[in-house]
């Protein structure tokens, strides 16, 4: 099949877009209302609405683009989806803990990844109505107006989110960064990156191709980058779905971010 061009990330960006703003509302209908929750394998919370979400956009986007292949926190990993250069990638509920807890950061993140790499992603917060969205070459945005990392070059004095255990390290804290409000959805604080809320933003090892495929995409199109600690982007739709330790920054900080932090998170 022929590779997609500027024009088709725009149309499948749209179509996030719109899908992310619906799935958001239906997630809002939960909000609040203590919905059924139990727990999954590794310990991590679901709810009712986690799953609603997640079946509306299965079916909304695989009903829009039946050629692609689908990955989803809340779907059962079916292997086919090895088979397709372009996937969608979506967590239904990212930051399940601050919905749950009445929070307001948690977002609804869905991409379309191409070849491996994500070609547009949209994050949404519904309940502070940002929506952050990026194609592939066409920059990022935040609700409509363009976004960009900071310009910051040094690491001293660095405005830093992760989570706690990252923010609160003592050793985080000596080597100059500034810790910033903990936000238990991965998704958004890659996107304050992004629009330059903060400098740097931080996770140690684990987090899933779902938590960060739409994110990566918001940074890179706003002049930053998103790596492991050796500088290696990330790589989508494998048979592992697992990312090590990450940082997210400007690229002029990227490189000293690594040196400070990559002994402190790995």
């Amino acid at each position: 099949m022929p590779g997609i061009d500027a024009a088709a990330f725009e149309t499948d960006l749209k179509l996030l877009e719109d899908a992310a703003l619906e799935a958001g509302e239906l997630a809002l209908t939960y909000f609040g209302r203590d919905p059924e929750t139990w727990f999954k394998g590794n310990k991590s919370p679901v709810s009712e609405a986690d799953i609603a979400v997640d079946r509306f956009l299965g079916e909304t986007l695989r009903a829009a683009r039946p050629d692609y292949g689908w990955l989803s926190e809340e779907t059962a990993d079916d292997p086919i989806r090895l088979q397709h250069d372009r996937v969608f990638i979506v967590d239904p509920i990212d930051g399940t803990r601050a919905f749950l807890a009445g929070g307001d950061e948690w977002t609804i993140s869905v991409a379309v990844v191409d070849k491996g790499r994500p070609v547009a992603g949209a994050v949404y917060c519904p309940r502070r109505k940002e929506m952050f969205l990026a194609a592939k070459g066409g920059g990022a945005s935040l609700n409509k107006d363009e976004i960009a990392v900071s310009n910051r070059t040094e690491t001293a004095g660095a405005l830093l989110t992760g989570p706690y255990s990252i923010s609160a390290n003592k050793d985080v804290q000596a080597a100059g960064f500034e810790a910033t409000d903990v936000l238990r959805s991965l998704a958004y604080r890659l996107a304050m990156v992004a629009c330059g809320r903060v400098d740097v933003g931080a996770a140690r090892g684990g987090p899933s191709d779902w938590d960060l495929a739409a994110a990566d995409l918001l940074v890179q199109e706003a002049g930053g980058t998103l790596t492991d600690l050796s500088g290696e982007q990330l790589l989508y739709n494998r048979a592992k779905t697992r990312h090590p330790a990450l940082v997210a920054a400007p690229v002029q900080l990227s490189g000293p971010v690594r040196n400070v932090l990559g002994k402190l998170i790995a």
